[in-house]
């Protein structure tokens, strides 16, 4: 099991152990809570229940007159069913059933409010969720008046509910009933406008004077002033394009010379039919005359002269027409241009003229449309007026009761099985609860961890509850064992063989601490040892009770006087068991157990035994216990489990350390071996030791035991103590 798993298994160990030594407690809060719940259930008045089950309704609230599919978007979401439901339990729904059923003075109360509080009181509604449904109980004493308040209760909400949705729907129509006067106002002043629109654009029906177009709802308004306006606008453009087109013929013959005007007459294109044929002669003499000179004539030659003659002739005819070319395209220039300029100044006024009455036209049209849009209104407004009107007579049920409620036949109140089994379950986390709190806020010593961790030291033995006093008991007993295993330890823990002298202490009175050094002298005594037990609790001496012999002489006798120790010191019923009593109470016993007397006394007494036992007053009430420690060679603590705080712990550690003594360790006594499952392994010696584990029967069995517990004591005391004495008569 890895180191999480062992955790876990121990913190449910230290659950479970904590429940076992709480149990009792534990058991005592279950029953007294579940005692008190039985009573309260028992005293709790029986009521009978009224249960209705219905749906609510999902109804539009608001009159729409332009979206019949829209409606209320609160009606189609949760929170309206939420905001109806709250609504059943609202004064307005419920005064309504006070006063039908006078309640008031049903019920023999003052005001209807008491009323009004005693039916909250009793009513309880509930929703399911994601769903329409709701449930109404009503409890009461009397079955019929329950079913009849519940019913009564669903009838008030479905009335009050009718009400509400018939008023906001008769404001929602007088609000209504006047949008459709004030459209008809509209109307009225819309259809004037129009009137006189009409009037001013010369319109007769639906037609336009002298235009021929029609003035439907919505159409545009199109004349025949308007097409011969896009007629004009075709001439000024095709004006535009022939000044452009002579512009640029006149453009590039002006950037000719005469030279390339002459050379390009021909491709020009010019009104003259004979220029071509005087260009084409022009050529020819242009050839001939390179011909004669080619031949060898000169410039001065007749026939050169002559042809020379012609060139010249023809280049100033072909100039001329020419120029006369270009003088008639400038004059078409002109002429267009001022064509131009008549279409254009013909045009604007024509336009301005139009945009005149285009806006007449579009005056009386947009009041028309306006008349249009206010009549459709005015239909739609009139339908759902008279829609609405009619629904208020037929208003549909805000809720649908599925389930009337009737008279039972046995009360619903109390549950009597759900009652006790709360108080059950209360009971038992109380109990809980409390028993972990407690446990929580014990500090005293509860475990062998315990006692480990605050001191430092081991745990010699762990004493079961209930261990009488040994030397008194008959036959076998397994409590002794516990005993055998405290003088083991404290063999092994020992400095040194001759640190026989043990003093015992406690932190306070009651922890078990004058038995345990009795049954620990009287297990040594059984082993072989010479045991001398010393009565040093001066203020409270008890250990000779334990002996049924008087403590009138003893310790203070010799401390104070000269008498021999052997005056004091008497034998007990138990063989090798000797014991020293206190002796009569002095005055400042302090004083005498730190005098010289006792320190010698001590010494001697630690020759003559084989141990000496020192039983100590409580070390945290006076001062006498740290005088013993210091004096003995090891002191042992008896702590009472679940008794002595781990702080008080500490500090009898700590006072027993401040005068000198060593702790050799602690004793757990009076352990209640159910409180930790760990005290299980220190006891299993008691079915281990158990006289029915013998196979030759009990005093076989005994005797071996006995030679067991004596080589077993014997290889603890080691070398250095004295041999066990047969009959004890030696040690004085």
């Amino acid at each position: 099991m890895n180191e999480s798993g062992t955790e876990l298994q121990k913190h449910a160990m230290d659950t479970w152990q904590v429940v076992k030594n709480r149990l009792g407690l534990i058991s005592l809060s279950f029953i007294l809570i579940f005692a008190a719940a039985a009573v309260l259930t028992y005293i709790m008045p029986r009521k009978y229940r009224g249960h209705v089950e219905m749906t609510i309704e999902r109804i539009t609230q608001d009159i729409n007159v332009f979206d019949r599919n829209r409606g209320d978007s609160l009606a189609f979401t949760q929170e309206y069913i939420k905001t109806q439901f709250e609504t059943i339990t609202k004064p307005t729904t419920l005064y309504p059933v006070i006063e039908k059923l006078e309640l008031t003075k049903r019920w023999e109360l003052p005001n209807r409010q008491a009323a009004l509080s005693k039916l909250r009181t009793n009513l309880e509604t509930q929703s399911m969720l994601r769903s329409d449904f709701v449930i109404i109980d009503y409890y009461d004493q009397d079955a019929q008046l329950a079913a009849t308040i519940a019913n009564e209760i669903a009838k008030s909400y479905m009335a009050q509910r009718n009400n509400i949705e018939t008023e906001k729907k008769q404001k929602a129509l007088t609000v209504l009933q006047q949008q459709i006067s004030d459209q008809e106002d509209l109307r009225r002043q819309a259809q004037l406008r129009s009137q006189e629109a009409k009037r001013k654009a010369g319109i007769v029906g639906d037609w336009i004077v002298g235009g021929g177009s029609s003035l439907n709802p919505g159409s545009d308004i199109r004349t025949s002033e308007e097409n011969m306006q896009m007629s004009r606008e075709q001439l000024l453009m095709q004006s535009d394009q022939d000044i452009l087109t002579l512009q640029s013929e006149i453009d590039q013959v002006a950037k000719l010379s005469a030279d390339e005007l002459i050379a390009q007459a021909s491709g020009l294109k010019l009104e003259n039919q004979n220029i071509a044929m005087m260009t084409s002669k022009l050529q020819e003499l242009q050839v001939a005359r390179e011909g004669l000179v080619n031949e060898g004539r000169g410039r001065m030659h007749p026939q050169v002269l002559s042809v020379d003659s012609q060139v010249t002739e023809y280049k100033r005819l072909i100039l001329a027409a020419a120029e006369a070319h270009v003088k008639g395209l400038q004059n078409r220039l002109d002429a267009a241009k001022k064509k131009r300029e008549s279409l254009q100044t013909y045009n604007d006024e024509a336009k301005e003229e139009i945009m005149n009455m285009q806006s007449l036209y579009n005056e009386y049209k947009t009041a028309k449309d306006e008349v249009t849009y206010l009549e459709d209104l005015l239909v739609k407004m009139r339908s759902r007026f008279f829609e609405e009107k009619a629904g208020i007579e037929l208003v549909k049920s805000p809720a649908t009761i599925y389930s009337e409620a009737e008279p039972e036949g046995k009360p619903s109140k109390p549950n009597v099985p759900l009652h006790l089994a709360l108080g059950g379950v209360l009971g038992l986390m109380f109990g809980l609860g409390l028993a972990f709190f407690l446990e929580y806020m014990d500090t005293t010593v509860k475990n062998l961890d315990d006692v480990e961790r605050y001191l430092g030291v081991p745990v010699l033995a762990v004493v079961p509850k209930g261990v009488g006093v040994l030397h008194r008991s008959s036959g076998f007993n397994p409590d002794a064992e516990a005993y055998r295993i405290l003088r083991t330890n404290i063999e092994f823990n020992r400095r040194s063989p001759d640190a026989n002298c043990l003093s015992v202490v406690s932190g306070g009175a009651g922890e078990g601490k004058s038995t345990t050094m009795v049954n620990l002298a009287y297990v040594c005594a059984q082993g072989g040892y010479n045991v001398l037990l010393i009565d040093a609790d001066l203020r409270r001496p008890s250990l000779h009770n334990h002996f049924d012999v008087s403590h009138a002489t003893g310790l203070t006798n010799y401390l104070t006087t000269d008498i021999r120790l052997e005056d004091v010191v008497m034998r007990t019923q138990v063989e090798n068991l000797f014991f020293l009593p206190s002796g009569l109470l002095p005055a400042d016993s302090a004083g005498l157990l730190n005098s010289q007397r006792m320190v010698d006394l001590i010494a001697e007494v630690k020759s003559r035994f084989d141990l000496v036992l020192i039983d100590s007053p409580p070390i945290l009430g006076v001062s006498d216990a740290s005088v013993l420690a210091n004096e003995a060679d090891m002191t042992m603590i008896v702590v009472q489990h679940r008794k002595l705080p781990r702080h008080m712990l500490m500090r009898v550690k700590q006072s027993v350390e401040n005068v000198g003594g060593k702790v050799v360790g602690v004793v757990l006594n009076n352990v209640d071996l159910r409180s930790d499952a760990q005290y299980q392994y220190y006891t299993s010696y008691y079915t281990y030791y158990s006289p029915t584990n013998s196979p030759n029967g009990d005093k076989g069995g005994k005797s071996r035991r006995r030679k067991i517990k004596t080589e077993t004591t014997a290889a603890a005391i080691g070398t250095g103590h004295q041999a066990a004495r047969s009959d004890g008569d030696d040690v004085f």
